[in-house]
């Protein structure tokens, strides 16, 4: 599958950006399991780069695991951008990492509404910097299958990650 190769391409190198400029990612995933954490796990190396990965797949393992706060999730629903932000911020705290992503979204095939129909994915990164930290969200709606919403996760996920990492 292409997007197989894209996505280790990519992951490849996220960590040898990383790894040149010493600086390490977390990731905080609910929709995609744990994928972007494998991705970048899976080049050999990653260790120098890689801090955690945490798959916050419940409401409770966000707030547990990650300080989201449970008005945050009442107030927006886990795939919102105040939770995937809490989300990253909370990672890269965690983590000490220099970026965190964030993820959330509706994979399907159920589970969609009008509101955030299948396909509806959420995202957060989060950059430790000179001025502190700095977070970027983007909602994204993806077409095709459970696999195929969750492989286009993990690939824009990787791009946001290179893009903050590659300067």
């Amino acid at each position: 599958m292409p997007e197989d190769q894209t996505i280790r391409d990519l992951a490849t190198q996220v960590v040898h950006d990383l790894s040149a400029s010493g600086k390490a990612v977390s990731t905080a995933e609910s929709c995609t399991g744990g994928w972007i954490a494998k991705a970048l796990t899976d080049v050999p190396g990653s260790s120098s780069c890689f801090a955690y990965g945490i798959v916050s797949y419940s409401n409770g393992a966000k707030e547990s695991m990650l300080g989201v706060q449970n008005q945050t999730l009442a107030d927006n629903g886990a795939v919102s951008e105040p939770v995937v932000r809490e989300m990253a911020e909370g990672a890269l705290q965690l983590s000490g990492a220099d970026i965190a992503i964030a993820v959330s979204g509706v994979a399907g095939p159920e589970g969609g509404t009008e509101e955030k129909p299948v396909g509806t994915v959420w995202f957060a990164w989060s950059v430790r910097g000179p001025k502190g930290i700095k977070t970027d969200t983007d909602l994204q709606r993806f077409d095709g299958s459970r696999d195929s919403v969750r492989t286009q996760t993990v690939l824009h996920g990787l791009q946001g990650v290179h893009g903050r990492t590659s300067k």
